[in-house]
């Protein structure tokens, strides 16, 4: 045990800030300052996290970071520190989408790993997957609310860099960064999940 007293007093000070921005949500390596505090210290935040029931997921070379906590709600008297989101279908399905997206993008392109895509070419890919429908205005609508709600879990992000805006299909479109951590969020799990809640819809088109 007395390996562990420096981390217990002192030692813990020098990586807090990278164990207080990952309760906050996901760490990517454009934020360099706690990303290399984070990867200097990986062994010892995750040993951290690992005596509270919570895993860190690090992946050096996607540049990103989080949290995870296998089980239910509560599990053997504690409660979850990492939080679920319930995602409706439809963002479910632009999830799968944007990781399709990924699999097209890595193959084709090996020196770059930045994805963007505009807002209207967002709309596109999702809108394939609704039936037509009289009122277009609505349908728009509908489509930017789920693209706004995949911006709030925090799977794409506005930019507005030169090299994002090369992107933008029209001068005002915005353009967003598909961030790298939807290839492990949308992982197989979630596949089988999607893949069983899409049977429900018959032949893929929503209602």
């Amino acid at each position: 045990m007395r390996d562990e007293a420096p981390e217990e007093g002192g030692g813990y000070r020098e990586y807090a800030p990278a164990v207080v921005r990952l309760l906050q949500g996901p760490v990517y390596d454009e934020d360099k300052a706690v990303w290399k505090l984070l990867v200097s210290n990986a062994h010892l935040v995750a040993r951290y996290f690992a005596r509270i029931g919570v895993e860190l997921v690090l992946d050096e070379a996607e540049g990103f970071a989080y949290l995870s906590q296998p089980g239910g709600e509560e599990e053997e008297g504690r409660l979850r520190l990492v939080r679920r989101t319930p995602l409706s279908f439809e963002v479910s399905l632009l999830l799968v989408i944007l990781r399709e997206e990924f699999e097209q993008f890595d193959a084709n392109n090996a020196d770059s790993r930045n994805l963007f895509l505009s807002a209207k070419e967002i709309r596109e890919r999702i809108g394939l997957y609704f039936r037509e429908r009289a009122d277009e205005t609505r349908l728009v609508r509908e489509l930017e609310r789920y693209v706004n709600q995949v911006e709030s879990l925090g799977f794409i992000r506005e930019v507005d860099t030169p090299e994002a805006v090369s992107h933008a299909a029209q001068p005002l479109d915005r353009v967003y960064e598909i961030r790298r951590i939807v290839k492990a969020k949308v992982n197989n799990d979630f596949l089988e999940e999607f893949k069983k809640s899409m049977e429900s819809y018959g032949n893929g088109n929503l209602v």
